[in-house]
């Protein structure tokens, strides 16, 4: 009989993407020691929306500089990051807003308040942003509105140009992992294959490549792709070190040959040299 494994990572839905992760992907926020301060020095206007909050910092930081890129550049990418930046900047505040000051109730109405104007203004940003053509966009009012002729106009660019990014193959493999397993492999796959060198490594592509494997019974390859994906974690996360452990001692694997072969393939995949493997 077959044990299971305790994995405590799940295959994202295919209509879902973790925001914050994905505004990795596009914007560079406090990682290059841009301060929220040095931003509204030259973009005042831009800032004034933040009031003097100091929570959600890093999602200020990536608001304004996803603000100030569509201010300059005008480009369809750039409002998408933006909205990408406003989600994340609203998840945050969700929780921030909730937290009620005794002595200070004019946070809690200031982050009520910013809260609302980021609403407003993600939503003003999706209405005019509906006739966009961009494939990012228009996966966007799939996955966010379940918007079907979005849908169908970002298929019909599916083997294009157009979608030869990591984050659109990234997409087109949420669109097809409850329909066909071996697709969704190859452009998860081949997202890795186009990943540029030193941009974030999209973590979720890694997780669901784990996730799949584990579920077809390839559990050494389930370990690898869960352990390159530890290894893209800033501090360590005590729930995948756990369900390293259960692949471990579940399914007797070598883990010291394991764990170098996936620190080879992040360091191909970190220098754009990653080729797709057979599968």
């Amino acid at each position: 009989m077959i044990k299971s494994v305790n994995i405590i990572l799940s295959t994202p839905p295919y209509i879902t993407l973790i925001y914050s992760i994905v505004a990795l992907q596009f914007i560079t926020g406090c990682g290059d020691g841009t301060s929220l301060a040095e931003l509204c020095e030259k973009n005042s206007e831009i800032c004034e929306e933040f009031g003097k909050d100091s929570w959600c910092k890093r999602q200020q930081i990536d608001v304004a500089l996803a603000r100030i890129k569509v201010k300059e550049n005008k480009l369809d990418v750039d409002k998408y990051e933006l909205i990408v930046a406003y989600e994340n900047y609203i998840r945050c505040m969700d929780l921030a807003s909730q937290i009620q000051h005794i002595k200070l109730k004019e946070k809690t109405t200031l982050r009520k308040n910013n809260l609302m104007k980021a609403k407003a203004n993600l939503a003003e940003l999706s209405a005019d942003n509906k006739s966009s053509s961009h494939p990012h966009l228009l996966y966007y009012y799939w996955s966010r509105e379940g918007n079907k002729v979005s849908l169908d106009r970002f298929l019909a660019m599916e083997g294009t140009n157009s979608l030869e990014s990591s984050i659109a193959q990234y997409h087109l493999a949420t669109y097809y992992i409850k329909k066909d397993t071996n697709k969704t492999l190859g452009y998860l796959f081949h997202a890795l294959e186009l990943h540029q060198p030193g941009t974030q490594v999209l973590p979720e592509i890694l997780q669901s490549l784990a996730t799949i494997f584990t579920k077809r019974q390839q559990y050494k390859q389930g370990y690898i792709w869960l352990k390159t994906y530890q290894l893209t974690l800033s501090k360590p996360d005590d729930t995948i070190e756990i369900s390293l452990k259960n692949y471990r001692d579940t399914y007797q694997l070598e883990d010291g040959f394991l764990d170098k072969v996936a620190n080879k393939t992040l360091d191909k995949i970190k220098s754009g040299s990653f080729v797709s493997p057979k599968f």
